[in-house]
């Protein structure tokens, strides 16, 4: 198993600098994300469509993020990652500001092709960034600082989305978060160092995407990132619909679940860095997926559900911090720096298309069906099949401890070969 950290590792200021800069990053890309889905029944019953069709509403990002990864993949490792992706974060802040302007499902649709097709990238360079900065036996603590973002997220913004949807229309918190990623991008801009380094490397012009993705690491490695995504978000766009409509759980109360469950996140996600760098990426994400499933089982697979949805929403983001830290931390141990951008676009590619294919697979097994009886006071309708979702989601997350046993044997073996942490690209034919 991993050996212990060395006790006199410590970041330094620029490497601190960097990671704080990224996570600033990705608190707008995620929270662009996460915003959508809480949001979903106000624009549901706004735009006037079934609350079963809000996962198309997340897919329709994601997918978009899958085909600019693959797009990206091919140029990303050739300039600068900062220019890059201050770019990506301009685009992404565009597309959710014309969320706002929004007048049907289809072009809410369309708004959130363009967001995704920013996003995706963004989220590729952001990694590759931090992966260049900081050495591999730091990255845990390292990802579990920028992977924090989407905790802050979860108790700052998006309870704030909440309120502001509530208080001004759906459409405020697309503007708002618009907003945020322009003045972000400026910041990253001006403070965030130029990323050149991988530039000097030929190896950066040798090693062809086919021949990247055809090592069984990669394959593997990817087959973890897709089975990861599926499992959460073949449920995740659908929690705050199933809460407000089958368990009557109040349209006010929701942004104070997502502020209890990001303040859960944010310590689960800095002890996960901590006990990955400790422990390996395998045992820690044994832990974090027995939590999820249990949490699964006892929210949405039994019925009557838990009583409490605080301790379910708790329960299920301390599950998921642990259990993402540990795939991501991994992940980016795989890939050299000289293709990291291309690997992580391809990666990111993988996570977003199988989160789309999750989310039109969850709205496929859920149907939006009368209350009967009618009760005063409850919502009108409620959604049908819950239970199947999450029979999905346990069954995928029961399989993601397996593939990271492998692939953390494999980097291991390597590392100990003398081989580095990532991928040693063939010498050139001459």
């Amino acid at each position: 198993m991993p050996a212990p950290a060395p006790p006199r590792e410590r970041f330094t200021a620029q490497q601190l600098g960097v990671v704080a800069l990224i996570a600033s990053v990705q608190f707008v890309n995620i929270l662009d994300f996460v915003m959508v889905m809480p949001l979903g029944r106000d624009f549901a019953l706004a735009l006037e469509f079934s609350e079963a069709h809000i996962g198309y509403i997340a897919g329709a990002y994601t997918a978009s993020a899958c085909v600019a990864g693959l797009v990206g993949s091919r140029f990303l490792d050739r300039i600068d990652r900062k220019t890059a992706l201050c770019f990506a974060m301009i685009g992404l802040a565009t597309g959710t500001a014309l969320g706002g302007l929004a007048t049907s499902f289809e072009t809410l649709i369309a708004t959130r092709l363009i967001a995704g097709a920013f996003g995706g990238p963004a989220t590729a360079l952001a990694i590759a960034i931090v992966s260049d900065a900081v050495p591999a036996q730091l990255r845990g603590r390292a990802l579990g600082m920028v992977m924090g973002a989407f905790s802050i997220a979860s108790v700052l913004g998006v309870p704030a989305g909440l309120w502001l949807g509530e208080q001004f229309g759906w459409r405020a918190p697309f503007f708002a978060v618009g907003g945020l990623g322009v003045g972000v991008s400026a910041i990253a801009f001006v403070l965030l160092p130029p990323m050149r380094g991988h530039l000097d490397h030929p190896a950066v012009h040798r090693v062809t995407t086919a021949e990247l993705v055809s090592r069984p690491i990669v394959l593997v490695t990817y087959s973890m990132t897709g089975l990861t995504m599926m499992a959460g978000f073949v449920l995740i766009p659908n929690i705050s619909g199933y809460l407000q409509m089958n368990l009557d759980y109040p349209r006010g109360h929701i942004d104070q679940l997502y502020l209890y469950g990001g303040l859960a996140s944010v310590v689960s996600m800095q002890a996960a860095g901590w006990l990955v760098d400790r422990y390996g990426s395998f045992r820690t994400s044994i832990l974090g997926s027995l939590i999820v499933v249990s949490v699964m089982w006892a929210g949405f697979y039994e019925y009557p559900p838990l009583e409490s949805p605080v301790v379910m929403f708790i329960g299920f983001m301390t599950g998921m911090a642990l259990r993402n830290v540990s795939y991501s931390t991994l992940n980016t141990k795989v890939p050299e720096p000289e293709v990291r951008a291309r690997y992580q676009s391809l990666s990111s590619a993988v996570q977003h298309g199988a989160s789309a294919l999750a989310a039109i697979v969850s709205a496929q097994l859920l149907t939006r069906v009368p209350r009967v009886p009618q009760v005063a006071g409850k919502s009108e309708y409620v959604l049908v099949g819950m239970p199947r979702v999450a029979a999905l989601a346990m069954a995928l997350t029961l399989l993601i401890p397996v593939l990271l046993w492998w692939i953390e044997g494999q980097v291991q073996r390597r590392a100990a070969a003398g081989g580095g942490p990532g991928i040693v690209p063939k010498p050139a034919v001459r």
